[in-house]
């Protein structure tokens, strides 16, 4: 199977690495200022074992030529439209597009793209980032890819998936529901994104303050989107996110407050701004003022530059 990557940044670099080393037939889409520092090499350091590629396969945009058979795509939300038009020549009539994004528009947007059939769902769990040369730094235990047919049925081409991602060095699961643990991941990231943007403090902090209530309330809210789109969050699965907000002395908080703590672009409209306009009329005060706010700071850093 021929997988193209779609960015080699930490996530995709991550996912990448650990493929080209299991012997996968891994190729890269980067841009051309990453293509010049991957050609010292793509080095992934791990709690679960370093890798080192030395010389990655990598095309940019203009050297790009397709079909793929597996095109696994990790990008903000904001860069997807650019993402699709450069990873469009890779898409050939049997080719199965993977994307790692949290929420749902970008499903949509792809299925517009390429065509319904052309679309896996897909999420990660893991942390990462990128160090000032470069290298992919894993900072947990968890390096886990869920994927599967949005049908959640078990096909032919889903079988060919699930044998080239197994055995590569990290948790690979064919997901039964796949779209439901999207929504429910989705409502997690919304809430835990936020209130700890909302409060500009880890979940600890807000719970030692008497924010969990606050917590509680926006889950509640996101969680009745989901509902209202059939997708209501199985018991356990809510139990779990209630106990994980309230924890107290947890030092969690959403990468999206660490984007702001940076002066960086959000992904507010496609994780909030989009569970918002899909909840209608349903009341949701709580997720409306977690929205404004991440709104009134990009206008803020868009005025400030």
């Amino acid at each position: 199977m021929r997988i193209l990557i779609v960015g080699a940044g930490a996530i995709g670099g991550y996912f990448g690495a650990r493929l080209a080393a299991a012997g996968r037939d891994v190729t890269f889409l980067v841009r051309p200022k990453r293509a010049e520092r991957l050609a010292h090499g793509l080095r992934v350091r791990s709690p679960k074992g370093d890798v080192k590629i030395p010389a990655p396969t990598l095309v940019t945009e203009s050297t790009l030529r397709g079909p793929y058979d597996l095109i696994v795509l990790s990008c903000k939300s904001f860069d997807l439209d650019g993402a699709m038009t450069s990873l469009a020549p890779a898409v050939g009539p049997a080719s199965m597009v993977l994307p790692m994004l949290n929420g749902m528009a970008h499903i949509e947007k792809l299925q517009a793209r390429f065509g319904s059939d052309a679309v896996l769902g897909g999420q990660c769990y893991i942390s990462t980032t990128l160090d000032a040369d470069g290298n992919v730094i894993h900072l947990n235990d968890m390096h886990q890819m869920s994927y599967g047919e949005l049908d959640g049925s078990r096909s032919t081409r889903i079988a060919a998936v699930a044998s080239s991602l197994s055995g590569a060095g990290f948790d690979a699961v064919l997901a039964e529901q796949v779209l439901q643990d999207m929504w429910e991941k989705w409502v997690f990231i919304a809430t835990m994104a936020g209130i700890t943007c909302l409060m500009r403090a880890s979940l600890g902090d807000i719970e030692k303050a008497g924010g969990a209530p606050i917590a509680l309330a926006l889950l509640e809210e996101c969680g009745a989107v989901a509902a209202k789109n059939g997708h209501a969050l199985r018991p356990a699965i809510g139990e779990r996110i209630k106990k994980t907000l309230a924890m107290p002395g947890s030092s969690l908080t959403a990468s999206m407050l660490r984007d702001i703590e940076g002066h960086k672009q959000t992904e507010h409209e496609h994780l909030l701004g989009d569970l918002f306009s899909r909840g209608g009329s349903l009341q949701m005060p709580v997720l409306g003022m977690c929205l404004a706010h991440l709104r009134a700071y990009e206008a803020r850093r868009l005025r400030e530059g």
